[in-house]
């Protein structure tokens, strides 16, 4: 059941529009997702249908139970509502693919791993996540994406506004808000609305839009959206931005046929209108004129919080050779050493990279690359993921989709003709991660945290 409330303000906002809205807010929710280039074909029964603003999105005729997927453990497609991959078109029309980028409010990571994708080897993406509980899925999801063009940070907007000044040339803000837009498949929604909770949302969105403003370059893109109706969280915020901070609203050029609604300012998407759920952006250019990122600390040649990283066997010079084997491209990264791990992340921001490593608190750097093990190096899982994986490196070993399962519950393996030593394990040719042939038994090396518990 709507809450009333809910259904007399969209009354007053839409007129008689709203019962459209509405009926279509008690229907099924649809289920789409987008590919990863790890996928080349889809893998789903029936006929898939094209989600119009976004070349790798598909809408799905029924929902699969995902979990008993290997491929999207192995990160070949992201689970996300059709309706935010319209950030694609943003991207496309203003931001430039060799962009330093911020999404601010990341978790899970769906729209994360869409603007990493745009990025491709070009730019880079500050991928953060304010609750702590919900940064370690955000980690895991970029990390099963696959590009290592991502740091994922665990920081508020305000340490971003004072630490990162005019830093980004785009900053994706999509805000807490009060879920209208998710009633139809979240029940909980539905029950923690009020025109109450409306207004709390809208003052804590304004609250992020002030604090992290200035870490947008003069001239920067933000991206603002939720996944609500009323103005009270899009229009009128949008308007606040504009007038208080300084930003010219911008048009983001669509096709009339894909059924979006234009707001006074942005644009709505009204599941009796698009085929997906609800959902509300709008793209600013803020113009402030002056201004250049100066790199704080790092100008002057200091770092804020500049420990020595311990010493690890790791960079006995003959593990490096070793460790570079494992790429495909091994020159286009820098590698990190902290204690027993090395962490690889892209060469050509690594002055960037390091100077934010010391003023944001970063859960994952690129991605994992090697770790001591015993009285040698082993690869990371984390490497298993990674698009640039030389899967040549490692002996691979196919599964089937049953084996492939029993891997990802970290279940001991019993397999037959198994090289000793360390084997990639791969499902329909992509890797899924590591096992440890040690004569008598096959060791699993799948993370347990990422380890599916339920069937």
């Amino acid at each position: 059941m709507l809450p009333v409330e809910f259904i007399e303000s969209m009354h007053q906002q839409m007129g008689n529009e709203a019962e459209l809205l509405i009926r279509a807010l008690e229907t099924e929710p649809v289920t789409s997702i987008r590919l990863n280039t790890k996928l080349d074909v889809l893998t789903f029964e029936g006929e898939p249908e094209e989600v119009p603003w976004h070349i790798d999105g598909y809408y799905l005729s029924q929902r699969p139970q995902f979990t008993l997927d290997p491929l999207f453990h192995a990160g070949c497609y992201y689970v996300q509502e059709a309706s935010s991959m319209f950030i694609q078109q943003i991207l496309e029309q203003y931001v430039d693919t060799s962009s330093i980028v911020l999404d601010l409010c990341a978790a899970p990571g769906g729209k994360s791993t869409l603007i990493s994708e745009f990025l491709g080897g070009d730019g880079l993406l500050l991928s953060n996540e304010v609750v702590r509980q919900r940064v370690f899925i955000l980690s895991e999801n970029i990390q099963k994406w696959g590009n290592g063009n991502t740091v994922v940070t665990h920081n508020t907007a305000e340490e971003y506004g004072e630490r990162c000044k005019h830093l980004f040339d785009c900053i994706l803000v999509d805000a807490p808000c009060s879920g209208e837009g998710m009633f139809r498949k979240d029940e909980q929604a539905r029950n923690e609305w009020s025109l109450k909770a409306v207004k709390a949302c809208a003052e804590r969105q304004r609250s992020i839009l002030m604090d992290v403003w200035d870490a947008l370059k003069p001239g920067g893109i933000l991206i603002y959206s939720t996944c609500t109706f009323n103005q009270e969280e899009n229009e009128k915020n949008v308007e606040w931005l504009a007038e208080t901070l300084g930003a010219e609203v911008l048009p983001v050029d669509y096709d009339p046929t894909w059924g979006i609604t234009e707001g006074t300012v942005g644009y709505h998407f009204y599941p009796h209108k698009t085929k997906g759920e609800g959902f509300y952006v709008c793209a600013l250019r803020k113009l402030e004129a002056n201004g250049e990122w100066t790199n704080g600390e790092w100008a002057n040649g200091r770092r804020a919080n500049g420990r020595k990283a311990k010493e690890t066997n790791l960079q006995h010079p003959e593990y490096m050779p070793v460790m570079r084997s494992w790429l495909q491209h091994p020159d286009d990264w820098a590698i990190r050493y902290s204690d027993r791990f090395a962490t690889a992340y892209p060469f050509k921001f690594k002055e960037i990279i390091d100077w934010l490593s010391t003023q944001l608190t970063c859960i994952s750097t690129g991605f994992g690359l090697g770790e001591e093990r015993g009285k040698g190096i082993a690869p990371q899982h984390s490497l298993s993921m990674t698009k640039d994986l030389r899967k040549e490196a490692f002996p691979n070993v196919a599964l089937t989709r049953e084996q492939a399962l029993s891997y990802l519950r970290t279940e001991a393996l019993a397999l037959n003709d198994v090289p000793l030593g360390l084997v990639l394990l791969t499902y329909e040719g992509v890797p899924l991660g590591f096992a440890k042939n040690v004569g008598n038994r096959l060791n699993n090396l799948y993370p347990n945290e990422w380890r599916i518990r339920k069937l």
